[in-house]
């Protein structure tokens, strides 16, 4: 005699679809690009804001947008990245440079 056993399909939900093989590599660069936004955000106010400014507010939203679990590091890689072009409108309103300078 044969036996049918049957299993209940199987419906994804968001806790499901988090712990799925193919959702931990998509988190794992959601965090790396808040850990980059953050970083390049804290450089471009030291050098380089025309760049490292948008570079960190792109990263930062794009971080969040893939669900990143270090929220925090995002929001302040879009602070930052909003405090370098703020800081390059400043500076280049003051004397008409693009850079830092002592003196």
């Amino acid at each position: 005699m044969t036996t049918l056993t049957t299993t209940p399909a199987t419906a994804t939900t968001p806790a499901t679809a988090a712990k799925s093989p193919t959702a931990a590599p998509s988190r794992l660069q959601a965090d790396g690009m808040a850990i980059a936004s953050f970083v390049l955000g804290l450089l471009g106010t030291l050098v380089l804001n025309i760049v490292l400014g948008p570079c960190a507010l792109v990263l930062g939203t794009l971080a969040l947008t893939r669900g990143t679990t270090r929220r925090g590091r995002a929001l302040l890689g879009l602070a930052l990245g909003a405090a370098d072009l703020l800081l390059l409108a400043a500076l280049t309103a003051a004397d008409g440079t693009l850079s830092w300078h002592l003196g």
